[in-house]
């Protein structure tokens, strides 16, 4: 029987991803942890177990006590948070996937642990970046990410523990706030497109990067989760989907709020968006797991404004 371990479970993806391996696997089959109080509603889609990821001794108490033969490692800091706390995020960062790949290689575990667009660096190839190429990121988010990555590839050369992972782009969520990204401005504005009606942008209007909305992050996780690891060619996948621009999504924003005004105030975040790719090449994934993407920009958009309103209980009609 297949127990999933997901660490981080109440964070933007962790816990949609919850919800939907709950769903296929069983109720008591999918164990959320993280550090944070979980919300009444999501205590009751599930067990639910207090973690830190950077106690290894009641995270393999976990894996024995619950039988688990997957994880997902979600606990991290994200990119913006992280430059406002870097030596925090080295621990959760880095520390902490050194406890979850080390327990992956004690008990035989397949793991599935998340890289990100920002891997990638100033000297990457901005415009369809491959799988393979310079690496050389400027923010400790990034850095911690190829850590990750190369650590992970030599646990699985070295001792054969399955892991993979996947380098997300920006996701896009309506039901989790976002949790400290460079790529939060794509959440951000639809809730002040509803409220407000008008957004203060952090990031410039010409700004390109890639985005994904999370039914297809999900699906994308799900596939390259499942799929049998002897198909698997390499352990680090890029993934892509859309790529846009503040102005392009304001713009499909007001096709259907056509009050919506948009300012551009950019910070200290834009310059960590500038070092990232505006597109990337995910040619390997879709050859090796059949990875396809099936939301653009313009249902992002709709499907966000309508799950939104319904959420924040604003009156929205399409």
């Amino acid at each position: 029987m297949t127990k999933i371990l997901i660490t981080g479970s109440l964070g933007q993806i962790g816990n949609e991803l919850a919800e939907k391996l709950r769903v296929k696997y069983g109720k008591e089959n999918v164990i959320g942890t993280d550090i944070r109080k979980p919300t009444d509603e999501s205590r009751q889609q599930g067990p639910f177990v207090y973690l830190d990821v950077l106690d290894q001794s009641s995270l393999k108490r976990l894996v024995v006590d619950y039988d688990v033969n997957w994880i997902i490692h979600n606990a991290s800091l994200l990119s913006a948070a992280g430059e406002k706390t870097p030596h925090l995020a080295l621990n959760v960062n880095i520390r902490g996937f050194e406890n979850v790949i080390e327990a992956a290689r004690i008990y035989d575990l397949r793991i599935i642990a998340p890289s990100s667009i920002a891997a990638f660096g100033p000297s990457s190839p901005k415009k369809n970046t491959p799988d393979l190429t310079i690496m050389r990121p400027n923010t400790i988010y990034g850095l911690s990410k190829v850590y990750l990555e190369l650590l992970g590839e030599y646990y699985h050369k070295k001792w054969g523990v399955d892991f993979r992972s996947i380098r997300y782009p920006g996701i896009i969520s309506s039901k989790a706030p976002p949790g400290g990204g460079t790529t939060d401005y794509a959440v951000n504005i639809f809730y002040d497109a509803l409220e407000k009606k008008s957004y203060n942008c952090f990031l410039a209007p010409e700004t390109v990067l890639p985005m994904m909305y999370i039914p297809d992050c999900l699906k994308a996780t799900l596939q390259l989760l499942e799929i049998s690891s002897e198909k698997l060619r390499q352990r680090t996948f890029n993934l892509a989907a859309i790529s846009f621009n503040p102005a392009e999504l304001a713009s499909s924003i007001t096709k259907f709020i056509p009050e919506f005004t948009i300012q551009y105030k950019p910070d200290f975040r834009q310059s960590i968006a500038d070092s990232w790719p505006s597109s990337i090449d995910d040619s390997e994934a879709r050859k090796q797991w059949g990875w396809k993407h099936d939301y653009d920009l313009q249902s992002v958009t709709l499907d966000m404004l309508k799950n939104l309103s319904k959420r924040l209980n604003i009156p929205f009609t399409s």
